[in-house]
């Protein structure tokens, strides 16, 4: 498994996030028309979609004196399998801990009773 910590970096922030979902509700924005959403500057939401566009989640389209950002869906449709695939291994660990802790407190009960004996 590989992991793109660039692409966690991204995605980690809760501001960006929300911009994705923003894209994703309609076919294009631009940071003017983000910025309306959010609780950030213009100038903020410019900076955060760069972050976005170099880990290739969303691409930039000249229009005019604007730039239409929109969300590349294969891209992000790769990070999904990413995040869920480190969500499984995660879990995987997990079970593996509660396993150990579930034996490890059966055997100090054990004991707890062979002591009371």
């Amino acid at each position: 498994m590989t992991v793109n910590d660039d692409l966690w970096s991204a995605v980690g922030d809760p501001t960006r996030r929300r911009m994705l979902d923003l894209l994703l509700s309609r076919d294009s924005a631009t940071a003017t028309g983000l910025s309306e959403h959010l609780p950030v500057t213009r100038q903020a939401v410019t900076k955060h979609l760069v972050v976005l566009d170099r880990v290739g989640l969303v691409h930039a389209t000249v229009c005019g004196r604007e730039k239409h950002y929109r969300v590349d869906q294969a891209r992000l449709a790769r990070a999904v399998a990413q995040l869920a695939e480190v969500g499984a291994a995660w879990d995987s660990r997990l079970r593996r801990i509660k396993h150990i802790a579930e034996t490890i407190q059966r055997g100090s009960q054990a004991n707890d009773e062979s002591e009371k004996q």
